[in-house]
């Protein structure tokens, strides 16, 4: 799998993830699959930072790592 996700990218989805479980853990929402997307928004952004690859981007073509291979 190619890195294409950049330091300031990181950094980002580490906020968003953070931000994104503050609000699944401590907001009371009437229905419960926004608590859960929440959850899986706050999963999906620390797996992508901690791999370093984000699926959307290759298929969009996008890269913000600046290493190059």
């Amino acid at each position: 799998m190619k890195k294409n996700v950049g330091n300031i990218d990181k950094v980002v989805r580490v906020i968003i993830a953070f931000v994104a479980s503050y609000f699944a853990y401590t907001a009371s929402f009437e229905a419960a699959w926004m608590e859960y997307a929440l959850w899986a928004v706050a999963i999906i952004m620390l797996l992508t930072t901690l791999i370093g690859s984000c699926p959307i981007y290759s298929l969009l073509g996008q890269n913000t790592c600046k290493v190059k291979e």
